[in-house]
């Protein structure tokens, strides 16, 4: 019996020195579970606060970049995947009205440009000229647009370009002089020669149809001198290009004639739309033919073939940039005889001419009524083997010719 009591006496001292371990088990674990927790919390603060600053930097930063959109000059439009207006600047809403944030970036340019056919520039319908330069937004879909307002730049270049222009005619003014001397004197020994009362009829009106040429010569000297001091300045006509091309083929049909040359007109053009002045057009065209019909005939009578037709070819067509802007390219080519290189480049300045009787302000006058409507102009040729002159020229859409 009493061994049994020492047992269980023995039993119960046990079991309470393991409780006391178990125990002290448990306050160690919990101390360091306790010490564990509260460098967690630590951690956690210094995180939270790390993230706090870095959120207050990037909204500092935010804050400066949305103030320098709205200190910049030029309008900023940020477009995403699907064309839409996620962000702008206040200079952009001027320029453009609003809403711009939210709406699809065509249905702005449709509201608020007359037309974004000019390349790099665009015009608004309150008249001034927008120069766009286009950002991709890296890996997001979506671009950026930065709008200036050049306006007062182009005025001002072009009138720089006008004083340089006049400048040109004041330093050739004695070259002008001796141009318009030679017919004039010419004229005038006509009209001597029609004071003699023994002249024969026919040599009458040989000597009035030399006055008359001298005097057109004069006429077209005086025309090109002021389209050349005035930059072709463009207008705001919608030209149709193949009734402009057919009036081409009309004008010139008596010059082809008697001249033994051939217009050949190709391209489908019933679809192309120009913006401008028409007459300066057809006069650039008109003088770009009148040169291939001369070059075919010096040709001819260079290589005894005067019997040879002429052939002067022009085609049109449109033409997509990388850009996407559509643009007319015009070709006019003939078989005459050619340019030389050395010649090629000095083809555009004032008062140069290879022609006796040329006023060297005809492809001066071309260049400059092609920039006016915001086109470029280029010339490719070879001795012998003819020449073309290329016009590139940009095309109203169809929403755009319909108003």
């Amino acid at each position: 019996m009493k061994q049994q009591e020492a047992n269980q006496a023995q039993g119960l001292k046990d079991a309470f020195h393991l409780f006391n371990q178990v125990s002290e088990q448990l306050t160690s674990t919990y101390q360091y579970l306790e010490n564990r927790i509260g460098q967690l919390n630590d951690e956690l603060a210094a995180a939270r606060s790390e993230r706090l600053a870095q959120l207050a930097e990037k909204e500092c930063l935010a804050n400066r970049l949305e103030r320098l959109l709205e200190a910049l000059p030029a309008g900023v439009v940020v477009i995403d995947g699907d064309g839409v207006v996620h962000q702008c600047n206040s200079r952009a809403v001027e320029l453009m009205g609003e809403p711009l944030t939210g709406i699809q970036w065509r249905s702005i340019v449709e509201r608020s440009f007359v037309s974004l056919a000019g390349g790099d520039e665009a015009v608004l319908k309150d008249g001034r000229i927008v120069s766009i330069s286009t950002n991709p937004l890296g890996e997001e879909p979506g671009q950026i647009l930065l709008l200036k307002d050049v306006t007062e730049t182009r005025a001002l270049q072009e009138m720089l370009n006008r004083h340089q222009r006049l400048s040109a005619i004041g330093e050739m003014l004695a070259s002008l002089a001796h141009q318009i001397r030679t017919p004039l004197a010419s004229s005038l020994l006509y009209l001597s020669h029609l004071k003699q009362s023994h002249m024969e009829p026919q040599d009458h009106q040989r000597c009035v149809e030399k006055i008359l040429s001298r005097l057109r010569h004069l006429d077209h000297l005086v025309n090109d001198m002021m389209v050349f001091a005035k930059g072709g300045r463009c207008g705001t006509e919608v030209i149709d290009c193949s009734s402009l091309l057919q009036e081409l083929q009309q004008v010139m049909e008596p010059h082809l004639v008697a001249n033994h040359c051939v217009l050949e007109i190709e391209g489908d053009t019933h679809a192309i739309k120009l913006q401008g002045n028409h007459d300066a057009l057809l006069s650039v065209l008109q003088n770009l033919v009148q040169n291939s019909i001369q070059a075919c005939m010096t040709h001819n009578q260079s290589t005894d073939k005067a019997s040879q037709t002429g052939r002067i070819k022009v085609t049109a067509c449109i033409d997509t940039e990388k850009k996407g802007i559509k643009t007319m390219v015009m070709l006019i080519k003939d078989n005459g005889a050619g340019i030389p290189d050395e010649l090629q480049k000095r083809v555009f300045e004032p008062f140069f001419t290879t022609k006796s009787q040329g006023t060297g302000l005809g492809l001066t006058v071309v260049q400059a009524v092609i920039h006016a409507h915001n086109g470029t102009l280029w010339i490719d040729s070879k001795p012998g083997k003819g020449a073309t002159v290329g016009i590139r020229l940009p095309v109203l859409d169809d929403a755009e010719s319909a108003n």
